[in-house]
Formats: structure tokens, sequence, C-alpha cells
């Protein structure tokens, strides 16, 4: 690396120039000209060995190693925002009001226990829980951040991965009767198919433990964007389902759903705490997502 550059300077350039979408908003952003920034991102892309972005006359695009390297330096940021914080002392207490955004079905089974537990060790803080399916607009809605089944792709934002929720394939055993246990993934097709948007419509993908992929074309008798409603349908042999282990573990318990090809499953979502970008963030957001990770477990 050339003499001068420092590699953490480096980072946060390169965080800077994602965040605000040009080479010259960054510069304006960090006091410095649109030149000393470009030399900042070349010099990290030397040192790395790897190209982060591509570059046009009106954008800047992530490349793939782009996105896995913006998405680490963000979550540096977070914690470099918490050592500064412990070292001026300033912020040390969480309090006032925290609102956050969280799936339906998520966050009224999975996220609840967490949330009670980061409120009994803060009570200084109060939370807003909103349930929301949809990515929030953070700055008009007022929201410090939000929880997300799936992958975060805003750019803008700092994702912190909380976890991973395993899907299964599931049905009624009345469905079943007449036809018995299918044997293979092929033998899904002969089955009528529930759909959940807008994780798999018209198609799904199955892993099997053996590390084979395959892909399945299905004509959905019924498509919801609802988790409970595509168990209840399940459990009321419309058809067969793919769905979170947690939503379907209890039918599964009791015998009103089956697991089919119990050696394919779906391919595991992944759990995101995400937030916008700041230069500091407060004690109560710094303490929440503290507490978030590792607090959902084998979800």
């Amino acid at each position: 690396m050339k003499a001068g550059y420092d590699r953490f300077l480096l980072t946060q350039t390169f965080v800077r120039i994602v965040e605000a979408g040009s080479l010259s908003a960054a510069a304006a952003q960090l006091g410095t000209t649109q030149p000393t920034v470009s030399r900042r991102l070349q010099a990290l892309e030397r040192a790395l060995g790897l190209q982060l972005v591509t570059r046009s006359t009106h954008a800047l695009r992530l490349t793939e190693a782009g996105a896995r390297y913006y998405q680490r330096a963000s979550e540096m940021a977070l914690a470099w925002s918490e050592f500064e914080a412990d070292l001026r002392g300033t912020v040390d207490t969480p309090q006032g009001l925290l609102r956050v955004v969280v799936p339906h079905a998520f966050g009224q089974h999975q996220l609840v226990a967490p949330m009670a537990g980061f409120l009994a060790a803060h009570p200084r803080v109060s939370v807003e829980w909103l349930l929301h399916d949809t990515p929030p607009d953070f700055i008009a809605g007022g929201i410090d951040c939000a929880i997300r089944v799936g992958e975060v792709t805003d750019p803008s934002a700092v994702a912190i991965r909380l976890g991973e929720v395993p899907r299964v394939i599931v049905a009624a055993p009345a469905l079943l009767a007449g036809r018995g246990m299918p044997g293979c993934v092929a033998d899904l097709a002969t089955l009528p198919w529930l759909a959940l948007l807008p994780y798999y419509r018209k198609e799904v993908r199955l892993f099997g433990a053996d590390g084979a992929a395959e892909a399945l074309a299905i004509e959905p008798r019924l498509t919801t964007d609802s988790l409970y409603a595509l168990r209840s349908a399940a459990i009321g042999g419309v058809g067969v389902a793919i769905a979170s282990t947690w939503v379907v573990q209890e039918a599964l318990d009791a015998g009103t759903l089956v697991r089919l090809l119990p050696d394919w499953q779906a391919q595991p979502l992944p759990v995101h705490l995400f937030y916008p970008y700041a230069a500091f963030y407060p004690a109560r957001l710094r303490a929440f997502a503290a507490a978030m990770r590792g607090a959902l477990g084998p979800a």
C-alpha cells in the first residue's frame, strides 16, 4: 500500500462513497476533493487486489466483492461508534423511544421475547413495535431500525446478520391420502401447491442433504403473503407448502402436518437488523443491536 494511506481511512472513505452515491458527494461530506476520494478508492482496491465498484459516467455500481466488503465495513462503523462512545462516556445510558419495524409473523412470534428482554435490561427505553413486511422509509417514518427476513438490498443501510430461518416442505396427511408419500422431488409436481410471496410463486428451489439442488415448477392453488394463512391452508389440506420451521413446528408435533422429503429443504432465509448509516448512533440503538445479536439462536 502506498505510504500515507491508512487502511481504516480507506475503508471509511469507501463506505462514505457507497452511502453518498458518488465520488463528488462523498468528497463534499468528507471535506476533501473528488480526486482525493478517487485515489483512496483506487488504493483500497489495489491493496485488496479486488475491484469494489464499476464506474460509469453517471453512476457507481458495487461489484459482488464490493457488496460483501461494504456489508462488513458498515458493521465496523457501528462497532467503532460504540468504542468512541465508551471513550467519551457521554451516552452510556440507553434512554428514549426506539421505533422498530419488524415483519408481521416473525415480529409477533420470534422477536417478542428478545425485545422484552431488551426492555427489561433497559428500563429507560420504550419501544414502538411496528409490524410491516415492506422495507421502511427511515427518514419519512422516523424509524430507528428494522428487522427483515431475507436479504437487505438497500446499499445505504448498515445490515447486521442475526441468524437464519430454516424452511421445510410440509403437507396435511389428508392431502396425501390415496397418493402416498413422495419419494423424490419430481413426485412433488403431482401435488397441489401453496405459494408464499415474496419468497416463491411459480418455482421452488430445493437442496438435498447431500448437496444436490433441484428446481421445481409449480402452479399454486393459493398464493398468499401471510405465513399464518399459508400454515392454515396447509393444515386444511389445500396444498403443499414451504414454510419456516418455527411456524409449522407445533403442527408437525401434533400430526396435523407432516414433513415431506426430510432430506430436502428450501434455502434458509437470513435475518438482518438494518438501519441508515450515520456518523453516530444513540445508545438505545446500539444497545438494541447488541441485544438482537445472537438472541434468535437456531431460529
